[in-house]
């Protein structure tokens, strides 16, 4: 398990997360996601670990610091460097 506060804003897909007050841990799927009302921006989108997505039309939307604990950190590797500097 990882600190959170050592870590930079944006993890990679894959990381595996708890939010706070929540129960059930998160899987990392995306990035910059717009909500409902379309005028807010999520820093991140997720969904239920281990089940995955389980509807297409629903995603879990969350900001970075929301997130207590990190259980799992995905890939890094000069790909995904390459997008975090971008994004």
């Amino acid at each position: 398990m990882e600190d959170i506060s050592k870590l930079e804003k944006y993890l990679p897909i894959g990381t595996v997360v708890m939010l706070k007050g929540g129960f059930k841990r998160i899987l990392i799927t995306g990035f910059c996601c717009f909500g409902a009302d379309k005028k807010k921006i999520y820093d991140y989108s997720g969904c239920l670990y281990p089940e995955g997505i389980i509807s297409s039309d629903k995603s879990l939307l969350f900001n970075h610091d929301q997130i207590i604990q990190v259980y799992h950190l995905g890939l890094i590797n000069d790909d995904e460097k390459r997008f975090k500097e971008r994004l």
